[in-house]
């Protein structure tokens, strides 16, 4: 199994504590910035956006993969301590997660796991297996560069690679029910009813 891969974490060894202080830390050293800088460092970034509207389109991508062993999908993050930030089209290092590919990962994870849940179900034996989300986003809508185009992602596209020697009708079922069954699927297709508010601390 691939370890995860944390470039920029300056820690290691088996204490968790330090560990999580340390990243939370790091977080908290990293994201140190005022307006003036979040502008400067976004400016060029808008700017190119405002002449070039198709730079800012953009598609992220997640992988799971699953496997005959248990009713699990292994989802490919690339960190161990899951710290968000700015994805680098809109001004952030790159370093840290995109809240987009968290999302998508999400979603990969528990497509995954619907499938080989509805596979054992129905006695249909999958050897291996992959699931890949894509996700298209214009971020000239979330930099505010653009105020007619949407913010958040336009299309999501979910798709599912199996090595079985089941039939097509079976595929077909498998296919129909993991779509039907799935959680996170059916929550960004069908928009629940969401509402936000704010306290003070």
């Amino acid at each position: 199994m691939t370890q995860p891969r944390v470039p920029v974490r300056p820690c290691g060894g088996d204490n968790r504590a330090l560990s999580r202080y340390i990243g939370e830390r790091f977080c908290r050293e990293r994201t140190k910035m005022d307006a003036a800088e979040l502008r400067q460092m976004q400016a060029p970034i808008k700017e190119r956006y405002k002449t070039d509207p198709k730079a800012a389109l953009i598609t992220l991508r997640a992988k799971g993969s699953t496997d005959s062993d248990g009713i699990a999908c292994k989802v490919e993050t690339g960190r161990a301590l899951a710290v968000a930030g700015l994805h680098p089209a809109t001004g952030g290092s790159g370093l840290e997660l995109c809240s987009g590919d968290m999302l998508l990962e999400a979603l990969v994870a528990c497509a995954g796991v619907t499938l080989k849940s509805v596979a054992t179900a129905i006695e249909m034996p999958l050897k291996t297996g992959n699931v890949y989300a894509e996700g298209d986003l214009d971020f000239r809508g979330t930099l505010g560069v653009d105020k007619e185009t949407p913010v958040g992602f336009a299309e999501i596209r979910l798709r599912f690679e199996v090595d079985t020697d089941a039939p097509q009708d079976k595929l077909d079922l498998l296919l129909k029910l993991t779509e039907r069954y799935c959680v996170v699927y059916q929550t960004i297709k069908n928009g629940p009813k969401v509402s936000v508010s704010m306290q003070r601390m």
